[in-house]
């Protein structure tokens, strides 16, 4: 049938990110408007709007009908969200493919929607240990930063592991990704640039906090240093006292870390 596109609503399982080219959907748009729309999109009834439609697949030939102003071609099913998001996956698969992300979108929005693990597995067409890699990743980035980033086509699911790795080892790093990303010049690059911004700051290691005492002898001269950072304490002694003082600390140490966990203790 042919439904007027403003009484159709989205997927309520969206699978897509912003594309950077926007080339392919013109050509589309532009051979809908010279020989009109050739393939009819799915939809289902609105399960809770009377007289409204959700669509299955085909969101870039009803968005084309909705830019034309034209009534859109459509075949109308009766589908459950499990039904929808299986027939949605199996139509991705068969066409563009999703990025790895959004494929972990899909998932994580199937799932937050109490879609059934086996559904979301057959709409995905993956099996349990995929599942739980697209899940890991979603639970650990959050969705402003995905989609600050976009489809990032070109990125697979290593280096999005590893980015997701890298924010849940610092709290800090979610500032600084969400800093890059704002930036005028990093919105300005392609989806699977910005992913390196974001990936290249995230994995930027901060400087150690350390200090520095000078050791000095009786008459305030100094005899070596004594550096202090949260995982190393080196001692530097002048040539003239490095064995003695060696072997003073060699008798030294075993009391000295005796007082400290004595000290710990208390506390």
């Amino acid at each position: 049938m042919e439904i007027d596109p403003a009484l159709i609503d989205p997927s309520p399982f969206p699978d897509r990110l912003p594309d950077d080219n926007s080339v392919d959907f013109d050509k589309l748009k532009r051979l809908i408007a010279e020989e009109g729309q050739k393939l009819p999109v799915q939809v289902r009834k609105h399960p809770g709007a009377e007289g409204r439609y959700q669509v299955v697949y085909g969101h870039r030939r009803w968005r084309a009908a909705k830019e034309l102003g034209i009534k859109l071609k459509a075949t109308v099913m009766d589908l459950s969200d499990a039904e929808l998001v299986v027939a949605q996956g199996i139509e991705n698969a068969a066409r563009q493919d999703l990025s790895w992300i959004e494929r972990a979108l899909f998932a994580w929005r199937m799932d937050e929607a109490g879609i059934k693990p086996r559904d979301i597995r057959a709409a995905l067409s993956i099996d349990d240990p995929e599942l739980a890699r697209l899940r890991s990743v979603c639970r650990v980035l959050p969705q402003d930063i995905i989609e600050a980033i976009g489809r990032a086509p070109k990125v697979g699911r290593p280096r999005w592991v590893t980015l997701a790795d890298a924010v849940s080892a610092e709290p800090d790093v979610l500032s600084r990704v969400r800093k890059i990303l704002s930036g005028d010049k990093v919105l300005s690059l392609p989806s699977d640039e910005r992913f390196k911004q974001a990936l290249a700051v995230a994995k930027k290691v901060p400087p150690k906090k350390q200090s520095s005492l000078a050791l000095r002898g009786p008459t305030g001269e100094v005899v070596g240093k004594a550096v202090f950072s949260e995982v190393a304490v080196k001692l530097t002694i002048e040539e003239a006292q490095a064995s003695a003082f060696a072997d003073f600390m060699e008798e030294e140490l075993p009391a000295l870390i005796e007082r400290f966990f004595a000290r710990e203790s208390e506390r």
